[in-house]
Order: structure tokens, then C-alpha cells, then sequence
């Protein structure tokens, strides 16, 4: 029989990969929906490229913010914050009459989720010991894919069944009943940094760890492809294969469905190499390794027949959300629990920015005729530069006294 803690922190983490998966339905519904909304609301590449903006500037802040928050008020109160915000910000999207109504809207949204990862980041610390934290993640992490899978069949069906707007209203209750849930689920375990009043890690002490960097470049990078598939994926069936929204709903699921794979595989794999024995350094970075190695194929996308360009975003995806899982699991293994929220919030800051600069660039290299073939050798690259920068950051893998490493720089 399990001890009863034990128990907990597993159903906890099925909690919290629930809070995930809405995150990314919610981030799915403008992508998938946009035929239908453009209808309405006329947009080119570039308004589009803006849209994404304005939820990445919003979550770039608040996920260095809400990292803050979460150290600040505790795990419990700050999601629930977090999500209610969030869930009423994708709600105000069916409401849009143009173009900035819903770009406000998105700028909204991404203010609320940008607490979401800093907070799973934190329950993983509070809860998990090291070789169990990165299966803990992976579990979570596949939110990302449950919510990604979930998104173009059910917005298809929403939107063919009622329209576009029902989209935003259905998907936002869906979020306020989870902060529901949580609320009357969730406490802090007792020995919980959070639990004992303890002081958050001031960020000017933070900044001045080079792992802090090594982990915020890697990010910028990975991040940069990842927010381009993911806000991009469906347009570029739209607009490159002639798909319709039932022929999206049917097959941009799969590639979703395979993140979800390397979430698990990836934080598995992890957490064997550290049962086998195997240091923290090596189980992590072996892992971190073959993750980015996959991630080269996609520039292979736009010259093959489309049901084998579906293989090739799955593959992408899978690497993807592999690393995924292992960067965020870093915060975790190399820094105290009570600066966990705060290094994760930062990291995530530099990844959101990293998709915001790439995603303009998208934009304009589409309006000005370079095509999509340019924007998937860029991003093809990202994840390979990203794991020799973190090499480089980070020699070991190993939890840092932030005091005494100080004291060695005076």
C-alpha cells in the first residue's frame, strides 16, 4: 500500500495536468478557430502574428510575475488567481466585435496564464523528491497535449454545432470550475517552504546565477519553434495544404497526441536513468540530449506529402515537449524550493519572448513572400543551439546555495 503522502502528490499532479491541458485548449482556440472568426473579422498574417503577440507580451510579464506571486501567496491561492483570470479572459473573446477587442482579449489571457507553469514548477518542488520530479512534470506537462488534442476536434464540433463565439464561453466555464475544484482540494504539505513562512530569493540574487541564464537562453530558443507550431500549426494547414476546419479538426490532433507521448517518455526516462543509478547531470542531460536531437527533422516539413508532414510535426513535437518537461524540471533540481517560482516565472519570461520575436518574424517573412519553407529551417535549429548553450550554463546539474555562491563573488 502507498503511504497516504504518497498517494496525494500523485492525484495532485493529475490536478494540476488538468489546470494544463485548459491552459492549452484555451491557447487553442483562437489558432483553430481563426477561418471562422476571420469571417467576422478580417485579419492578414501580420494581424494575426499581433494577436499571438499580444498574448506573449502578456505572458512574457506574468510568468516572471506570477512565478512572483506563487512565492509570494502560496501555491493554492495564486493558481486559482491565475486561472480565474485567465478563464474569463477567454471568455471576453466571444464577446469581440474587431480586431483590437480581441486583441485585448488575448492580451488578457496571456496575463492569466502566465502563472500556470511557475505554479506547476512549485507543486513539483513542494511535493516530489528528485527521481520522481521529472516523471511528475512529464505527467503534467502532458496537460499541453491533452489540451492541444482536445482543442481541434471539440472547437470544430463547437463551432459547425453553434459558432466561433461559443468557443471562448465554453472553454472559460470549463476553467472557472477547475478553480472550484482546486480550492476545495488543494493544501500545501506541511513541510512546505510556503507552508512555514518562509522569504522568496530576491530576483537581483537570481539573475547573478549563471545557471539562471543558461536556462532563460535555452528557453528563449526552444520556445521561439515551440509557439510557432503551436499558434502556426493549423494556419499553415489552412493556408499551404487547403485544409478546411473539419480536415484540421481530423488531423491536427495527432501531432498533439504525440507531445503528450514525450512528456511522458521524456520524464520517464529521466527519472530511470537516476533509478539505474546513473548522477542527476548525466540522467538529465542524456535525456536533454536526444530530445533536441529529433527536433532537426521539421525542416523536412514542407517538402513531402502532407499525411508524412504530419509525421514529421508529430516527431517535432514529441522532441518538443521531451525537452519541455527537462527544462522545467531544472528550476526544481538546481534551486532552493523557495526561489523555484520565481527562477521558473523567469525562465518562462525569456521562452515567452523567445515566441513572441520569433513569432513577428513569421509574420513578416510570410507577407513578404520568403514562405514557410524559411520559417521551418529556422526552427529547425533552435532546439540544437539551445542544449549547447545549457551545457555551457550549466556544467552540473546539482542544488545551488544561493548564499554561498554569493560570498564567492565578493
Amino acid at each position: 500500500m502507498p503511504e497516504p503522502r504518497s498517494f496525494a502528490r500523485w492525484q495532485i499532479a493529475g490536478m494540476v495536468c488538468c489546470a494544463i491541458a485548459i491552459s492549452y485548449f484555451d491557447r487553442q482556440t483562437l489558432p483553430v478557430a481563426v477561418a471562422a472568426i476571420e469571417r467576422d473579422i478580417a485579419m492578414s498574417n501580420t494581424d494575426y502574428s499581433a494577436l499571438q503577440s499580444a498574448f506573449l507580451i502578456a505572458y512574457a510579464i506574468m510568468y516572471a510575475g506570477g512565478g512572483r506571486l506563487i512565492d509570494v501567496v502560496g501555491t493554492r491561492s495564486g493558481f486559482a488567481i491565475v486561472m480565474i483570470w485567465w478563464s474569463l479572459a477567454c471568455a471576453g473573446h466571444g464577446l469581440a466585435r474587431s480586431f483590437r477587442f480581441l486583441a485585448a482579449s488575448r492580451f488578457l489571457l496571456g496575463m492569466g496564464e502566465g502563472g500556470a507553469f511557475p505554479a506547476a514548477t512549485t507543486v513539483v518542488a513542494s511535493w516530489f523528491p528528485p527521481h520522481e520530479r521529472s516523471t511528475a512534470m512529464g505527467i503534467i506537462n502532458a496537460g499541453t497535449a491533452a489540451g492541444a488534442v482536445l482543442a481541434p476536434p471539440a472547437i470544430a464540433a463547437i463551432i459547425v454545432g453553434l459558432n466561433w463565439r461559443w468557443v471562448f464561453f465554453l472553454s472559460g466555464l470549463v476553467g472557472l470550475v477547475w478553480a472550484g475544484w482546486w480550492l476545495m482540494a488543494y493544501r500545501e504539505p506541511a513541510d512546505s517552504p510556503q507552508a512555514t513562512d518562509s522569504e522568496p530569493v530576491a530576483w537581483l540574487r537570481l539573475l547573478k546565477q549563471s545557471q539562471v541564464w543558461g536556462l532563460v537562453s535555452a528557453k528563449f530558443l526552444s520556445d521561439a519553434a515551440w509557439y510557432f507550431y503551436l499558434f502556426w500549426l493549423p494556419k499553415y494547414l489552412y493556408d499551404a495544404r487547403g485544409f478546411d476546419v473539419k480536415k484540421v479538426g481530423y488531423y491536427a490532433w495527432i501531432p498533439y497526441a504525440a507531445s503528450g507521448a514525450g512528456c511522458l517518455v521524456g520524464g520517464w526516462f529521466s527519472s530511470w536513468l537516476l533509478r539505474k543509478n546513473h548522477s542527476l547531470t548525466f540522467s538529465r542531460r542524456l535525456a536533454l540530449g536526444l530530445s533536441a536531437a529529433v527536433m532537426p527533422t521539421v525542416v523536412l516539413v514542407t517538402q513531402v506529402r502532407v499525411e508524412l508532414a504530419i509525421v514529421i510535426f508529430s516527431i517535432a513535437f514529441f522532441g518538443q515537449q521531451s525537452w519541455s518537461t527537462l527544462v522545467m524540471t531544472l528550476p526544481a533540481d538546481l534551486f532552493p524550493n523557495r526561489a523555484v517560482g520565481s527562477v521558473a516565472g523567469i525562465v518562462g519570461c525569456g521562452g515567452a519572448v523567445g515566441g513572441l520575436l520569433f513569432g513577428q518574424a513569421v509574420g513578416y517573412l510570410l507577407d513578404h513572400g520568403y514562405g514557410y519553407r524559411t520559417v521551418f529551417n529556422l526552427a529547425g535549429s533552435f532546439h540544437v543551439i539551445a542544449f549547447c548553450l545549457l551545457l555551457l550554463a550549466v556544467p552540473r546539474v546539482e542544488r545551488l546555495t544561493l548564499e554561498k555562491s554569493l560570498e564567492a563573488r565578493v
